[in-house]
């Protein structure tokens, strides 16, 4: 992906949480060179993993198969006492994020605003493979049972707990606009924690074809950080 459309789905994304008055952290909003002339002590958001996340999974296809994150909080080696993380998210219409779950992190996705969110489930067994069983989860409180693969509709304002080894697949509703998605977890480690039903990739393959508008988590080992 080149640096340019990086750079154009990033200014996009900062104007959809400006319209939904969901405010970042200021250091969010900092350039190329205001992380570089920065005196701050800054290691624990590279720690935490804290910031702009893009990915494509490695499909070469964003708009199809791809999300948008900023890491607010996450709990890292010098705040050891932080065992939790919270995500703000953007799905677009359609737009995938393939069947995966966590063997450690349990999850609330929130729908924020905007469109419907559409998830789907399916249990696993001790192989990690699917089960087609039906699936009971909690949203808001409430348990709710759907068959497996079943399409979930999470409207703004509402939420589902997804727990460990439990697959999901989420989408924007067509026809319904771009979704704000919170995520409230336990603490969030995407490096050690992901299990993909399918092989993906995590960070996208970048062309660097003008300067970083902002820094991605990727960037703070690729000697875009301080």
């Amino acid at each position: 992906m080149k640096r340019s459309t990086i750079n154009k789905h990033l200014k996009a994304a900062r104007a959809f949480f400006e319209e939904h008055r969901f405010a970042l952290p200021p250091w969010a909003d900092w350039s190329l060179a205001d992380w570089k002339n920065s005196n701050a002590d800054c290691r624990a958001i590279f720690e935490g993993g804290l910031g702009w996340d893009l990915t494509d999974f490695g499909s070469e296809d964003y708009r199809n198969r791809g999300l948008m994150l900023f890491t607010i909080r996450n709990g890292n080696s010098r705040e050891p006492e932080k065992n939790y993380a919270e995500k703000i998210m953007i799905v677009d219409e359609n737009q995938e994020t393939p069947q995966h779950f966590h063997w450690d992190k349990t999850e609330d996705i929130v729908n924020r605003g905007g469109g419907n969110l559409i998830i789907e489930l399916w249990n696993s067994d001790t192989e990690e493979e699917i089960l087609d069983t039906p699936v009971t989860v909690m949203t808001d409180g409430i348990p709710r049972t759907v068959a497996s693969g079943e399409p979930l509709r999470i409207t703004p304002g509402e939420s589902i707990t997804l727990t460990t080894g439990l697959y999901h697949r989420f989408y924007g509703e067509a026809g319904k606009g771009r979704v704000l998605v919170g995520e409230v977890s336990k603490t969030n480690d995407d490096a050690a924690d992901n299990r993909f039903y399918d092989v993906v990739g995590r960070f996208p393959a970048i062309e660097e074809d003008e300067e970083p508008w902002r820094l991605l988590v990727s960037d703070y080992y690729n000697g875009g950080r301080k």
